[in-house]
């Protein structure tokens, strides 16, 4: 009664403090230059995406201004708030062509969602926002979310976590994102950015990213992977990192040395500037791209306060210990859905690829001209939804089960799920399932070897077309994607059906009223 009672205060105060957190991203394009090669690209007010922050409870509107006119890159735009679930608000995830039409030049349109109604008692948005139409987040279109919990159980293990503690790595291409897809081959990046910035081989004197740190002070580094395709070994030079979050899930602590960083995986880790005053490098060795750090690249500066304005010397990378995902345990409610009983539905989607196209169970993903959301808020019948043999029909309250072989072409494969969280019973490199306390999260890696099985579960809980997909930007583009309708009528009528507003209805009409070059 006491534990309910706390609860229930601490949700209480949460809601009495709320607020609603304004943004207005004006998205357009700029010329940019982050790596030392100039190129337009597709921006929010000219530069890279800033951080959007809010606190847990507290509501986003944040108003999107397409402002594009480059017919080099994509015109329209949408935008996902990757790691928010969007409970009764799908029509706020963003994917296009699955819960919106995208927002086309020269209109404007304001996502409203909540941040509670989360999972998880202690839960943290470390997250990103990026486009989600077409490919064109690589072309520049992304940034980080934090969304702070007062509730945190690990407040008193740090002393710093704030706007200079968040680190994304990221991909960058020189040629834009269509022609890199239209390419022959895997894309490969010409370079790594870290916080916006980095170092390409035909420019090994280019600006780096300095995180700044105080000696003897702890830190909450928020580490955020938003490339494109690339996943990252991360290092702090003569650090260790205690991991402390998983995909905005808190979890028991790890100390390693290093962690491998998935596209659109994200992690907490706190750490201790208790070396000597100095510079050191943050490493982020790719799995594409020019490997290595030779002239600096692949890297950023960890700066103790006192130290000289000057770089580190060396060019290599000590691992140490790699943080494996299955070692981590939630910090609270760690059993996942059905425990060790068979779950209600089961799914194996095997991932084949021909013709520069990939398939999932034989079908490659092809986006419907009608957003699923729509098709189901107008009443279509389920077993007819578009786009045929890639929709799912999910029935609530139920336990779901997906599996995905690893070994594939292009593999590993980070798999994300829009609309939950789910319990990872098995992960890559794993031969046996753990039922009891397997890691939380939203992106998942299938693994590079043909051994690997890849396991995840969730409830359905949360009524909605949530789309499920590789967030290797390049291979969602060629079709690795399915999506789950999840409880179709009671995202319709019922105590959880969908919210929308005046202005989504519009974006469809206004869509299709354009001529294929504003697209």
């Amino acid at each position: 009664m006491l534990h309910f009672l706390a609860c229930a205060l601490t949700l209480t105060l949460g809601f009495a403090n709320a607020k609603q957190q304004r943004y207005t991203l004006k998205v357009l394009d700029a010329n940019v230059n982050p790596d030392g090669f100039p190129r337009p690209a597709v921006t929010v007010d000219g530069t890279f995406g800033p951080l959007l922050a809010a606190g847990r409870y507290d509501d986003f509107q944040i108003e999107v201004n397409n402002r594009l006119s480059d017919p080099r890159m994509l015109k329209g735009t949408s935008i996902h708030w990757h790691g928010i679930f969007q409970h009764r608000t799908a029509a706020m995830d963003g994917p296009a062509f699955v819960t919106q039409c995208p927002i086309a030049s020269g209109h404007n349109f304001t996502y409203e969602f909540p941040t509670g109604g989360q999972t998880g008692t202690y839960w943290q948005a470390l997250s990103q926002y990026h486009s989600h139409y077409s490919t064109q987040y690589c072309d520049g279109l992304r940034g980080p979310i934090v969304i702070y919990d007062p509730q945190d159980p690990y407040l008193g293990f740090y002393d710093i976590d704030d706007a200079s503690t968040v680190i994304t790595f990221a991909d960058w291409y020189h040629a834009f994102a269509p022609v890199v897809a239209a390419r022959p081959g895997p894309p490969t990046p010409d370079s790594t950015l870290i916080n916006g910035l980095g170092r390409w081989v035909g420019n090994p004197t280019g600006s780096l990213s300095v995180v700044s740190v105080k000696h003897g002070k702890r830190y909450r580094m928020r580490l955020i992977n938003i490339a494109c395709d690339p996943n990252y070994f991360i290092t702090f030079e003569g650090h260790t990192l205690t991991v402390i979050e998983a995909d905005g899930i808190t979890t028991k602590p790890q100390v390693v040395n290093s962690v491998q960083l998935f596209v659109g995986q994200r992690y907490s880790v706190i750490l201790t500037a208790n070396r000597p005053v100095a510079n050191y490098w943050i490493r982020a060795n790719p799995s594409s791209g020019p490997p290595g750090f030779l002239g600096g690249i692949n890297s950023a500066i960890l700066r103790y306060e006192g130290a000289p304005a000057s770089q580190p010397i060396g060019v290599t990378q000590f691992l140490g210990k790699t943080l494996l995902e299955q070692s981590l345990v939630p910090y609270s409610n760690p059993h996942p859905p059905g425990g060790h009983n068979p779950p209600d539905v089961d799914f194996v989607f095997n991932i084949t690829s021909r013709n520069h196209s990939f398939f999932m169970n034989g079908v490659t993903y092809q986006s419907p001209s009608v957003p699923i959301l729509l098709q189901i808020l107008n009443g279509a019948d389920p077993r007819n939804l578009l786009p045929k043999g890639s929709v799912y029909i999910l029935p609530k309250n139920s336990v779901i089960q997906i599996s995905v072989p690893g070994g594939s072409l292009g593999a590993p494969h980070p798999f994300h799920l829009h609309g939950h969280s789910f319990s990872v019973i098995r992960s890559a490199g794993q031969t046996v399932y753990n039922y009891d306390d397997p890691v939380q999260r939203d992106v998942v890696s299938t693994g590079g070897s043909k051994t690997d099985f890849t396991t995840i579960r969730f409830r359905t809980d949360n009524p909605g077309p949530w789309i499920f997909h590789c967030h290797i930007d390049w291979h969602l583009g060629a079709g690795l994607a399915v999506v789950f309708a999840e409880d179709p009528a009671g995202q319709v009528k019922g105590p959880q059906s969908q919210k929308h507003t005046k202005a989504w209805d519009q974006l469809c009409p206004i869509w299709d009223s354009l001529p294929d070059s504003e697209h």
